[in-house]
């Protein structure tokens, strides 16, 4: 039986293949408030707990709502269109990750570039130390300067209560990145970590 070869740039599926036109960021809404935010994990292991505690942050303190949890297949592959088009359906933005590896942080990029071409803005997580990756992605998909957000490397090692602390400091720049008008980097190098590159 042939081995299975995943390509985590998804040129290989259509439903997934770059668009030949140039890549715009989705619009964003400039209030946080009632925005209807999506949540997908990549099975590393803290990434749900990751992305659940920064859930519960928005809606606590900016009124946004949860309306949809799932988790990816496969780390290392894209999104497949049918689960984007759940949370096209379900929700006005995404955050998703955690890229804790290259192959996940690569595909953590290609998910956020294609709900920002199906209309959602998103935040991506990647841990700082696979940015070479997730860039190299982003210009594959003919995103080049995709901004996502930067966490200090490793996140699957972390307590539950580091995850909870380092949920509050990703907060702050998650509700930037959904809200705030998007740009792509120019330069997407040299930025350190904990910021959006």
């Amino acid at each position: 039986m042939p081995n299975v070869i995943l390509d985590p740039t998804g040129r290989a599926g259509a439903a997934t293949r770059p668009s030949a036109a140039r890549f715009e960021l989705a619009p964003r809404r400039p209030e946080p408030g009632g925005l209807r935010v999506g949540l997908l994990n990549n099975t590393k292991h803290n990434a749900a707990l990751l992305l659940a505690e920064i859930g519960d942050l928005l809606a606590a303190d900016h009124s946004m709502s949860v309306t949809i949890a799932e988790t990816k297949p496969n780390f290392a592959a894209p999104a497949p269109a049918d689960l984007v088009e759940r949370f096209r359906q379900e929700c006005d933005a995404v955050i998703t990750g955690v890229g804790d590896c290259g192959s996940c942080s690569a595909s953590a990029v290609a998910d956020g570039i294609v709900f920002e071409q199906a209309g959602m803005p998103a935040a991506v997580i990647c841990s700082d130390a696979f940015a070479v990756t997730a860039d190299a992605m982003a210009a594959m998909r003919g995103a080049r300067g995709y901004q996502y957000i930067l966490t200090e490397h490793p996140v699957a090692v972390l307590d539950a209560d580091q995850v909870r602390q380092r949920a509050k400091r990703l907060a702050p720049e998650v509700v930037a990145m959904l809200t705030q008008p998007g740009v792509l980097n120019p330069d997407p190098g040299g930025r350190p970590s904990g910021t959006a590159r």
